[in-house]
């Protein structure tokens, strides 16, 4: 058994195709596998499909973009193994997707506000497949850089971040909302890379609200969060999960299947 149960797709905010992420996967031996798309289960289907033409076990799965309102910091939650329609989870997101699609045009006009030859239809066009534009499709129409390069980190923290042209940001889900949505449509909620988001402190009064898990393995995480994460799941009786966190040429380089998730109760 080797399972990458954090991957993305074009469905949100990957480069690749669930095909290309599952002929991946295969190459590199993985034999269970969850896309946890940002906010959304469209990818699902193909998915299942592409799962039997190459012998791998897909795991239902997303990956919720929610807000811990008591410290004023993001947090990711992530569900797996959701059932039927994923209903309460789809009430929550579908909204979110299109306050963030808004949120994305309107920095595509004012980057071309301030002097950017940004075509807003090629935009749209890059992120065809997922029907939401994220900062990836808009900066990829606006550099050939490298994502690790500093030509590119310099200009998206030029752009996005601080008093930049497209700086602000959407208002996110309750992440008490998005872990008993999960939980109602009978999925299990687990923390995403909490030491990346530093979402430790959230997590004992989450499992008051049925947190099931937390992410472990994540290459954003070192020696320290893995002891912690290790020592929280023992606390309060949490399966452990992990994944690379693949979005393709839209993230770190890293490939599928080479961080995998810890043995547990979630691949039974």
């Amino acid at each position: 058994m080797k399972a990458d149960l954090h991957v993305h797709s074009n469905y949100s905010d990957g480069s690749n195709t669930v095909k290309e992420v599952m002929k991946q996967a295969k190459d590199n031996g993985v034999t269970h596998i969850s896309f946890v798309d940002h906010d959304t289960v469209a990818s699902l289907p193909e998915a299942q499909q592409h799962g039997l033409e190459y012998g791998i076990t897909v795991i239902p799965g997303i990956e919720i973009s929610a807000y811990d309102f008591k410290r004023n910091r993001k947090v990711h939650v992530l569900g797996y193994n959701h059932q039927g329609d994923a209903t309460n989870i789809k009430a929550i997101c579908d909204p979110l997707l299109k306050r963030r699609n808004q949120h994305s045009l309107w920095q595509v006009e004012q980057i071309n506000a301030a002097g950017y030859q940004l075509d807003a239809d090629a935009v749209i066009e890059a992120a065809k497949q997922s029907n939401t534009v994220y900062k990836q499709h808009i900066m990829k129409c606006l550099t050939d850089a490298a994502f690790t390069s500093p030509e590119y980190k310099q200009l998206y923290m030029k752009l996005f971040k601080g008093s930049g042209a497209a700086s602000g940001d959407i208002a996110y889900v309750d992440v008490f909302d998005a872990v008993r949505a999960i939980i109602a449509d009978g999925g299990v909620a687990v923390i995403a890379h909490p030491g990346q988001l530093d979402s430790y402190d959230l997590i004992p009064e989450l499992v008051q609200a049925g947190l099931g898990g937390i992410e472990r393995n994540h290459f954003d995480h070192v020696v320290e969060d893995v002891q912690k994460v290790e020592a929280l799941a023992k606390q309060y009786a949490l399966m452990m999960t992990g994944g690379t966190d693949y979005h393709g040429s839209f993230g770190e380089p890293i490939e599928v299947g080479r961080i995998i998730s810890p043995i547990n109760r979630l691949l039974g």
